[in-house]
């Protein structure tokens, strides 16, 4: 089958430009044999080769990507590895309470899996720190979502604390928020820098990476896969497709997967006397109560000490937005960054860029074998960094005949429910994210 369309990702990714320049990339230019082929190497696609080297030590293994690692979806989120249930379409995340223990085992089992390949690969102390986050309040309203949530923890048996307006001002340096629902078990990430390091630490003789090789056509030859790039081809008995929404790309799941897009802007570095004005400590990272609220992190590392701002959605069955659109979101930012940041007057933003997601209508993953030899780990429901890795590990297992509970629920959920008629769907998902930004008012 012929490729429909590949990757187009909007804006610099500002945690990738944060890092040095990369080493040239080594793109696919001879054809080549792998035991197996791993396409994508965001979360999903590192996870994946990662198990399938433990599983499989004298397998070949060969890993496709279309741009540069980092440069792609897993470089643009915005670094929260959540350990706790996050449904972004939920009122306050949570949902029925075997169904949120399950998500939470699976959760801390990707992010296990995630802390294994930091402790192995000798990653750098700011690509992934065990921190926990915050769900910050900016209303009454969303003081409510947070108690709501923690009602829910604490039936779960999950620790968490509350906090006031004061813990919240002495954290960030800001008295935007009024309160804020403390959790432990989160990890924030730099997550340019994590899958950087992680694709490096891959590299061996029997684990080849190729970047700038995007994958063109897949088709079926007798009892192999054989992968076409623009300049040559991988053949191998046994693929992971690890493309989130581009599974439709590849001929899969047609008006089932949801497109989105969500967007981040980074201010330039800070001087000494603006991160003196600011106080507050220097790094932090904070959700909104309201799902479709405002993301903030203060970062201070590699790049120095800068703030962070995502918001917005929006549905594009396109997979791709106009440099417009990126401006017209940009004036909400600003606006944002604005609010919040006051003592910050004058701070211009260094990046702006959006980042894709993959939804599917009853927020189900795709995990699972499609044919015989092609497996897929897609569909992250707006959260990559967890759902993408356990999806990864999950699928090599799967493939490698190793079970679990996870695999288990992953291989018994349903397909994801099939969209309206396309119209429909754009004027339904556009009516409902703009009703729910503006529900979330000051919390957007």
């Amino acid at each position: 089958m012929k490729v429909a369309r590949l990757p187009r990702d909007p804006g610099p990714a500002g945690w990738d430009r944060l890092l040095a320049v990369p080493d040239p990339a080594t793109p696919l230019e001879e054809n080549t044999t792998a035991d197996w082929l791993v396409i994508g190497a965001g979360y999903a696609g590192l996870a994946a080769a990662r198990r399938l080297a433990q599983l499989c030590p004298a397998d070949r293994i060969v890993i496709l990507d279309a741009t540069r690692v980092g440069s792609g979806p897993a470089g643009r989120n915005s670094g929260f590895m959540i350990d706790l249930p996050h449904d972004l379409a939920s009122e306050n995340y949570g949902g029925k309470l075997d169904a949120d223990r399950a998500q939470i085992e699976d959760n801390r089992r990707a992010i296990e899996f995630a802390q294994d390949m930091a402790d192995n690969f000798s990653l750098p102390s700011e690509a992934f720190v065990k921190s926990g986050k915050i769900n910050a309040a900016a209303t009454a309203k969303g003081s409510a979502h947070n108690q709501s949530f923690a009602r829910h923890l604490t039936a779960l048996g999950e620790r968490h604390e509350m906090l006031d307006a004061h813990d919240m001002q002495e954290l960030t340096g800001i008295n935007y928020y009024e309160g804020g629902l403390f959790t432990p078990g989160a990890v924030m990430i730099q997550p340019a820098l994590f899958v950087r390091c992680v694709a490096q630490a891959l590299r061996s003789n029997r684990v080849r990476l190729h970047e700038n090789s995007p994958v063109t056509a897949l088709v079926r030859q007798g009892a192999d896969w054989v992968a076409s790039t623009p300049r040559a081809q991988v053949t191998a008995p046994n693929v992971i497709l690890a493309v989130n929404g581009h599974l439709e790309s590849f001929g899969y799941l047609s008006g089932r997967l949801m497109h989105v897009f969500t967007y981040a802007s980074m201010t330039r570095a800070l001087s000494a006397e603006e991160t003196a004005a600011l106080g507050g400590t220097p790094r932090w990272g904070i959700t909104p109560a309201d799902p479709l609220g405002t993301t903030v992190r203060r970062i201070s590392g590699t790049g120095g000490d800068r703030i962070v701002i995502r918001n917005r959605f929006t549905y594009d069955p396109a997979m791709e937005v106009s440099d417009a659109r990126i401006a017209q979101v940009a004036r909400d930012h600003d606006k944002a960054f604005a609010a919040r940041f006051p003592m910050l007057r004058g701070v211009g933003m260094d990046f702006r860029w959006g980042g894709r997601l993959c939804l599917s209508y009853n927020n189900v993953q795709v995990i699972g074998e499609l044919e015989p030899g092609l497996w897929s780990a897609c569909c992250q429901n707006g959260l990559g960094t967890a759902k993408g890795t356990l999806a990864g590990l999950l699928v090599a297992e799967a493939a490698n005949g190793i079970g679990s509970p996870a695999l288990d629920r992953a291989m018994q959920a349903p397909k994801p429910q099939k969209l309206p008629p396309a119209p429909l769907a754009r004027v339904g998902a556009f009516a409902r994210l703009r009703f729910g930004e503006f529900r979330a008012g000051r919390e957007l």
